[in-house]
């Protein structure tokens, strides 16, 4: 698996993993690319990911129509939270 999620390809999958994870759940997230351009410390163009989400998790529930999976549980949560620290 590629892991370099800064480039647009991996962005672009690293966004597409966040919208259906949460969907999933039961909330519905926003995520959206920036393309950042040229940075000079990492030699090499960045897309960053950003989303509506608060400290890594959704503020807002889906609508019925946009609810794809079952209602969010709480341990769903921590596997996330504990998914960010570890690649962070």
């Amino acid at each position: 698996m590629d892991y370099d999620f800064c480039n647009s390809d991996g962005a672009r999958r690293l966004k597409q993993r966040i919208e259906e994870y949460w969907r999933e759940r039961g909330y519905s997230v926003e995520v959206k690319l920036v393309e950042a351009g040229f940075v000079p410390a990492m030699r090499s163009a960045r897309t960053d990911v950003r989303s509506d989400m608060v400290n890594g998790f959704p503020t807002k529930r889906a609508t019925a129509n946009d609810r794809g999976g079952a209602n969010p549980s709480r341990r769903g949560l921590m596997e996330v939270a504990q998914a960010l620290r570890s690649a962070g």
